[in-house]
């Protein structure tokens, strides 16, 4: 079947990677640690998908400026501290390994910084799996189109033929920036009702659904 799209990029942290609940701990941990307000369940998962420092300053506005790194410092000691824990969304793996069949080109844009995928990766069976990838600490951070433009310019792939899949609106609004197709899942950061304005083409309810939808659209 002829391809839609040359290019697919993934979001990291709640699509492919089930990692949105322990974050969310993480953050609250954080803060518990410097004694400042904990956010929401849902405060803190919103902030996902972004670069940490954006991140931390939309889930705790009231920190100052200089106590930022701090924060920062006390989120990584407890995320490092449980990232063991963390494994693929069921599927994944069958999912891209379908696509690299077709002579998909596949890549991953995250919030993440480079450290830290590479740590994901190299626990996930993915290592080698992506052509390309970009992090928050390497370019600008989500919704700014430039690791999606940078991605694309990298191989070579135009606007209208790629792809973004992703579990949040940061990631929706990244993809339009960019000028290219975006699809959603439901099973991460942000609930669904948030993505219609971003006029997504498919929203997945599991990684099967995804998958499905990519084989026979994407």
């Amino acid at each position: 079947m002829a391809r839609s799209f040359d290019l697919i990029v993934f979001d990291w942290d709640g699509t492919l990677f089930d990692s949105t609940m322990l974050i969310v701990r993480c953050i609250q941990a954080a803060c518990r640690d410097l004694a400042v307000a904990v956010p929401s369940d849902t405060d803190a998962a919103y902030v996902i998908g972004l670069g940490l420092h954006d991140a931390l300053k939309h889930a705790v506005p009231g920190l100052v400026p200089e106590r930022y790194p701090e924060l920062g410092g006390r989120y990584r000691h407890h995320y490092i501290a449980s990232q063991h824990e963390l494994v693929l969304f069921p599927g994944t793996l069958p999912m891209l390994q379908a696509l690299k069949s077709r002579n998909h080109l596949l890549a991953v844009a995250t919030g993440k910084n480079r450290r830290g995928l590479d740590d994901a990766l190299a626990h996930s069976q993915l290592h080698g799996m992506f052509d390309a990838t970009r992090t928050a600490d390497e370019t600008a951070g989500k919704p700014n189109p430039l690791m999606l433009l940078q991605l694309m310019q990298q191989l070579g792939v135009a606007p209208e033929r790629t792809l973004m899949v992703g579990d949040t609106t940061h990631d929706l609004m990244l993809a339009r920036n960019a000028g290219t197709a975006r699809v959603a899942v439901s099973y991460g950061a942000h609930e669904p009702d948030a993505f219609a304005e971003h006029e997504p083409l498919f929203v997945a309810h599991t990684t099967s659904e995804l998958q499905s939808w990519l084989l026979a659209h994407g």
